[in-house]
């Protein structure tokens, strides 16, 4: 059986990469919410539910370096065109395992229970199984995304930046998993990326999401 966009994030997480050989898989959409493009090292997979014959035609057509032609622009245009959909930002893509015993500010964190809370509406647009923590000054969510992959993502107030706040949530949060962690970071918010850093995810790739209009119903391949 062919490798699903699961299967392909899961091994990831265990350390095993898709082989760095310039070559590009397509594999189909989990569901109608999730297409786009990951770059992982010297290797691309489009997630399409195009024919894959299209997408190989359409990159051999590029003038630009083989590694990096999935993401080039002119490929990523062809790809909206063709589909129909929005393109999201290119993210740096880490992930965390999970780890044991109590969490960071484990006394402070308090689950948000209030379904209308502007931070849980924002994700449940983009998530499923969505949960969120408040502590003084920040927000940590966790939800599932990409694949049904467990992702997380955090809000830190303004006036409580630079005090290591971002750091502690996305630390605290790979306690009360029992699966990888996986978030999104754009390369550009460079505090972000050494928080998750230093919190202990670590980077495996980039990635550009296309969103359908409007945006589909939510969907999940959960393997707890």
């Amino acid at each position: 059986m062919a490798e699903s966009l699961r299967d392909i994030l899961d091994a990831v997480a265990r350390g095993v990469f898709p082989p760095a050989d310039g070559r590009t898989t397509v594999v189909p959409q989990p569901c109608d919410r999730t297409a786009g493009v990951l770059s992982f090292t010297a290797h691309s997979v489009v997630v399409t539910d195009e024919d894959p014959a299209w997408v190989y035609d359409t990159l051999r057509g590029l003038d630009c370096d083989a590694l990096s032609a999935t993401m080039n622009p002119v490929f990523l245009a062809a790809l909206m065109e063709r589909t129909g959909r929005a393109a999201e930002t290119v993210d740096a893509v880490l992930v965390g395992d999970p780890l044991p015993g109590e969490p960071p500010l484990a006394a402070e964190l308090r689950e948000i229970e209030d379904a209308g809370h502007p931070r849980i509406g924002y994700a449940r647009r983009r998530r499923d199984e969505v949960r969120a923590w408040a502590v003084g000054g920040g927000v940590l969510v966790l939800g599932r995304g990409v694949a049904g992959r467990l992702e997380v993502s955090v809000e830190v107030d303004e006036d409580v930046r630079h005090r290591g706040l971002g750091r502690l949530l996305v630390s605290a949060a790979r306690h009360l998993v029992t699966e990888p962690l996986w978030a999104q970071v754009a390369p550009g918010n460079a505090r972000s990326v050494r928080a998750f850093q230093a919190a202990g995810y670590r980077p495996v790739g980039a990635e550009l999401l296309l969103s359908a209009r409007p945006r589909s119903a939510g969907c999940s391949d959960s393997r707890s």
